[in-house]
């Protein structure tokens, strides 16, 4: 019977150590997010890879809904965000796409563009 006891004693104090170790990496920033706020301040402090009036290529990460309620092409260059406008009916994640650079966002650490065509 003491075994047991020992035994789950072990078992209770393993779990509380490991709750530990989950919450202070989560109160030190030891996640994802931590590494998404690294990659924001970074592109803070570059020039864009992209210039206005450009064109260039990406893959299509993911679709998301612009804030006129347009379904835009999110992609990057070099690390550098792009949302694509016009996005032909057809396209899915993971396509390649030709766009023109429109617009910076205030910051200039991603950019509006405008699908030309897919490759």
């Amino acid at each position: 019977m003491e075994r047991i006891w020992i035994a789950a004693a072990a078992g209770a104090g393993l779990l509380v150590l490991l709750l530990f170790v989950v919450v202070l990496r989560r109160w030190r920033g030891g996640g994802g997010a931590s590494a998404s706020r690294a990659a924001h301040e970074a592109a803070q402090d570059r020039e864009p890879p992209v210039e206005l009036g450009e064109t260039c290529e990406f893959a299509i990460t993911e679709f998301t809904d612009h804030h006129s309620g347009e379904r835009v092409a999110v992609g990057k260059v070099e690390g550098f965000v792009l949302f694509a406008g016009d996005v032909p009916e057809g396209a899915t994640v993971g396509d390649v796409v030709r766009a023109r650079v429109d617009s910076f966002n205030r910051g200039r650490t991603s950019a509006d563009a405008t699908v030309l065509g897919i490759e």
